[in-house]
């Protein structure tokens, strides 16, 4: 539970509190050999009709968070590679403490989490894109909630090898909410819940934001339902906690992440709007689309939406497994 004193900085560290998605085993990449011709897998878009999917998890979370969307996705024909960043999924860090429980210990353990930075995302994510150019084909790269950040980052570093971008209850930065925590401070961001009271350890020393998935405590239960799948039933929930991540790290979230236009702001893109969701608020998704197509008026956003679906979507995955195979490359 958070200390009284340390309450107004929680509050402040937890506007970061978002893109909380579930785990569990993730999917790995094998890459042929490529011709320097194909090295961008520019001339390979035309004469293969299969699309390399990428997908980018957010926060807490890994790449297996995908399994069930990419399952569908590869029984429709197509490549698909869900990233771990690091540190997370099969290279995942689990304080020694958290396994036991011994509550006192795991606010205080150190975490190697605290080191990454966004650039570390963005270089994971951006290596994972340039071995799937090669394997010719489009390649679609989709992020959910922090994912976005590294989505919006790789469309700048590398708009040439991405056919499509897709935001799937995503935070997309804009020039007045430069990263994902001033997006989280926003008035709009206001609507998520902050779980203030789950906070295990001061996070401005740890480095991260630590929470406690493995809690017995009914009311933190609950907290954690409401903000990521109040829509699923109490199984899937609990599918969803065994995957999750103690620990993010508290400068990913500080990590300048603007789309350019002249690079990022020319890529097709969709945005897969949640209207249930209580960790990115369907205000703050409305707010970033906005000021997306403000600053590319003639690339603006598709958008579809979900009304019904919480933060992780809808359980039943081919509703959002059908509008990504539908997206146009």
């Amino acid at each position: 539970m958070a200390d009284n004193k340390n309450v107004t900085g929680r509050r402040h560290v937890m506007r970061v509190a978002a893109g909380i998605g579930g785990a569990a085993l993730a999917a790995g990449l094998g890459v042929p050999n490529a011709s320097a011709a194909d090295a961008d897998g520019l001339g390979s878009r035309r004469r293969h009709a299969v699309r390399t999917y990428v997908l980018v998890h957010g926060t807490h979370s890994a790449g297996a968070f995908w399994t069930a969307i990419g399952r569908e996705l590869a029984l429709r024909g197509h490549r698909v590679i869900a990233v771990d960043q690091p540190l997370h999924g099969t290279e995942r860090f689990m304080p020694e403490a958290y396994q036991t429980q011994d509550l006192p210990a795991l606010a205080t353990e150190a975490s190697p989490i605290a080191a990454l930075t966004l650039d570390d995302y963005e270089r994971r994510v951006t290596g994972v894109v340039r071995r799937a150019a090669r394997l010719g084909g489009p390649v679609v790269l989709v992020g959910h909630s922090m994912g976005g950040v590294s989505v919006s980052r790789v469309g700048s570093a590398v708009p040439e090898l991405l056919a499509h971008i897709c935001y799937m209850a995503a935070f997309c930065p804009s020039r007045s909410m430069p990263s994902l925590n001033a997006c989280a401070a926003s008035p709009e961001g206001q609507h998520a819940i902050t779980p203030l009271d789950q906070l295990v350890g001061d996070p401005s020393k740890l480095g991260v934001l630590r929470l406690n998935w493995r809690t017995s405590d009914r009311r933190d239960l609950a907290v954690f339902k409401e903000m990521i799948c109040a829509n699923h039933s109490d199984l899937a929930f609990l599918r969803v906690l065994e995957g999750m991540q103690t620990d993010e790290s508290m400068t990913a979230y500080d990590g300048r992440a603007v789309g350019r236009a002249e690079a990022w702001g020319r890529i097709p893109r969709t945005y897969l709007r949640f209207g249930k969701d209580r960790t990115v608020a369907a205000q703050l998704q409305d707010r970033m689309i906005a000021e997306a197509d403000d600053l590319t008026p003639d690339n603006r956003f598709t958008v579809r939406s979900i009304p019904d679906a919480g933060h992780l979507g809808p359980e039943d995955p081919t509703r959002v497994t059908d509008m990504l195979h539908g997206l146009r490359v």
